[in-house]
């Protein structure tokens, strides 16, 4: 699909909420849309890893780190999990690792910095909840699209064919 989020924000102004301009572009997929899977986890990523191991066809994992600047919650080896399943991408509201290698993979990575650290492996985090950060409400089954020029979050998927 093509889009440009500026030309969303004309179209669909009252439809989407656009996230504040925390996030670094460290996949190799600039431009990426899908529907919102999240997880609410801090510093340990095992909701993550899970996640991820399923079908993620259509769809942009959403991950609330907390904000934390003290351990990755993606790398390479989760990136490629991703890939295999179908993820359209992955949001942190955290660190990610392997930047060097996540570059290079056709897959959507935003997060807030890189930190070679990786994070606990507690089995603690919950799945699909409303989660807030960054100015916009990620709630499951909303749909995220991001390019160059920003990140945006729907209610819904938009008929970017029709407008409104």
């Amino acid at each position: 699909m093509t889009f440009s989020t500026p030309d969303i924000c004309d179209e669909f102004s009252d439809r989407i909420q656009v996230m504040e301009p925390l996030f670094r572009d460290f996949g190799g997929k600039r431009k990426f849309h899908g529907e919102i899977v999240t997880v609410k986890c801090y510093e340990d990523n095992s909701m993550v890893k899970s996640t991820l191991a399923t079908d993620g066809r259509g769809k942009v994992l959403v991950v609330d780190g907390g904000g934390s600047l003290r351990c990755a919650l993606l790398g390479d080896m989760l990136g490629a999990m991703a890939i295999e399943n179908g993820w359209q991408g992955v949001l942190v509201y955290g660190c990610v690792r392997d930047v060097e290698i996540l570059r290079g993979m056709e897959l959507g990575v935003r997060a807030l910095a890189c930190l070679p650290l990786k994070s606990d492996k507690r089995g603690e985090g919950e799945v699909n909840v409303i989660v807030r950060f960054a100015g916009v409400s990620f709630e499951p089954g909303y749909h995220l699209y991001g390019d160059e020029n920003g990140t945006l979050v729907a209610s819904g998927e938009l008929d970017l064919n029709q407008g409104r």
